[in-house]
């Protein structure tokens, strides 16, 4: 017996974007309107959903759209501005026939990026892609595009975690964000719920009791998990990178400091991805704050994190960032004390305080990784590397096994050809697979479901 069709709401609507997205150009509007297989709508569409199923318990990447399945979005340059048409949308992104104004917002953005990118990355692109200068400035290009690029005093904590944490180590991460908050401190994170949403939602009563009127809960994200991990209703500023590398370089560009709280895969190649950066000999001196924390209920995952760390990297990498754990207040006070080192090296430097210019970011770091299965088992995981070389390699691991867990394109790879086969050195193989089982077992893989791993790892 079929399960039966669930429908759900929709609305039809018309609306005008304010401030930011006043005009596009015709070029652009094509760009957006084109539904060919090299076209940009099938992207807009989906990105839009997610934006507009905001809030939404689900991690699978197809559930909006199964949902709502004939929602379009078409955008038109009218004399008078840019005008965005709704079909089908999910009503729940609606109040008594208005969309809901947070929501259009974020709505607007998915058009600006995708606008931008389209032609500012495209064929005709400006920036020279084939070099590590041409990738960080295309990623200014971007963030100064999303105006989020201000030339004020450093305060902006990057929060790295997972989607798929406990009870406790949410309020956990309410409770670090709110004395974040009550230090002045805006809010950075990969804008999905969780670990993401947590310091913002913290930072949101804080900084109404300090009366703080201008306030920045930025949101970072890339096509192939902003459907996974849909915009929380808390971001106020929506950016949208075209991959992930970029995704990763925007975050260590403009964090001033940053706070891991538990998290699964995609944590740890966040983790990996900074320490290989910092691991690097130009970067040695460069004051960059970095602290992992969560609940005394996540000792255990970060001790397992850091002997992996230790195990892989060395020593070194474990230098460069501090454990704390169950003292959201002393986290707080650490990070605003790192902030104010960063502050004063960055005078010194004459370095601005909005983009991290001096942060060395190797190719390796950059390039686009795609997780095909020849891919993922050619990757070189033995000791005797460079320490920043292997953890680029590992961050590809890492990188490839969200790839199969949450995006469309790794997810339809796992259909087809099994799970990705991982390939190193026997102990490392026996850590990074106790890790990963790890991190199952505590449900940190998906959100609802049993987990299948996409992944063998073999010595």
């Amino acid at each position: 017996m079929r399960e039966p069709i669930v429908t759900l709401p929709t609305v039809d609507a018309r609306i005008y974007p304010r401030g930011g997205l006043d005009v596009l150009s015709r070029d652009e509007v094509a760009r957006l309107r084109d539904a060919s297989s090299g076209g940009m709508h099938d992207l807009l569409r989906r990105c839009a959903l997610a934006v507009l199923t905001s809030g939404s318990p689900s991690d699978d990447p197809r559930a909006a759209r199964e949902l709502y399945p004939d929602f379009d979005i078409q955008v038109l340059q009218q004399d008078r501005g840019v005008r965005i048409d709704l079909l089908n949308a999910p009503a729940m992104a609606f109040v008594d026939g208005e969309i809901i104004r947070g929501v259009a917002e974020l709505l607007f953005a998915v058009v600006r990026d995708l606008a931008y990118t389209a032609i500012e990355l495209g064929e005709r692109s400006n920036y020279d892609l084939t070099t590590s200068s041409g990738i960080t400035n295309a990623v200014f290009g971007l963030l100064r595009n999303a105006r989020i690029l201000h030339p004020a005093d450093p305060n902006l904590v990057v929060c790295w975690g997972g989607h798929s944490i406990g009870r406790d180590e949410y309020v956990y991460t309410k409770q670090a964000g709110y004395e974040l908050g009550l230090r002045g401190l805006d809010i950075c994170t990969g804008c999905g719920p969780g670990a993401m949403k947590g310091p913002m939602k913290g930072a949101t009563i804080a900084h109404a009791k300090q009366r703080k009127r201008s306030t920045r809960y930025i949101g970072i994200t890339e096509p192939g998990i902003i459907a996974a991990e849909s915009p929380n209703p808390i971001v106020n500023h929506l950016v949208i990178m075209p991959d992930i590398e970029k995704r990763l370089e925007a975050f260590v560009r403009i964090a001033h400091g940053i706070i891991v709280f538990p998290g699964g895969v995609g944590t740890a190649e966040e983790i990996l991805y900074l320490l290989g950066i910092l691991l690097r000999e130009e970067n040695r001196d460069l004051p960059f704050p970095l602290i992992l924390t969560g609940p005394a209920i996540s000792a255990p995952y970060f001790e397992q994190i850091d002997q992996f760390i230790r195990l892989t990297l060395g020593e070194a990498a474990a230098s460069r960032y501090e454990i704390v754990i169950g003292d959201g207040a002393a986290v707080a006070r650490k990070m605003a004390q790192g902030i104010k080192r960063v502050r004063e090296y960055r005078i010194a430097q004459k370095d601005s305080f909005f983009f991290n210019w001096a942060l060395e970011v190797p190719q390796e770091f950059q390039q686009p990784f795609v997780p095909t299965h020849e891919a993922m088992a050619a990757l070189d995981l033995h000791h005797g590397r460079k320490p920043h070389e292997l953890a680029a390699d590992l961050r590809r691991a890492f990188s490839g096994i969200v790839a199969g867990n949450v995006k469309e394109d790794g997810m339809r790879r796992i259909e087809a050809h099994g799970p990705f086969d991982i390939h190193g050195d026997h102990d490392m193989m026996r850590a990074l697979d106790a890790l990963l089982r790890a991190f199952v077992e505590q449900r940190r893989m998906k959100i609802a479901g049993e987990y299948r791993p996409c992944y063998r790892v073999l010595a």
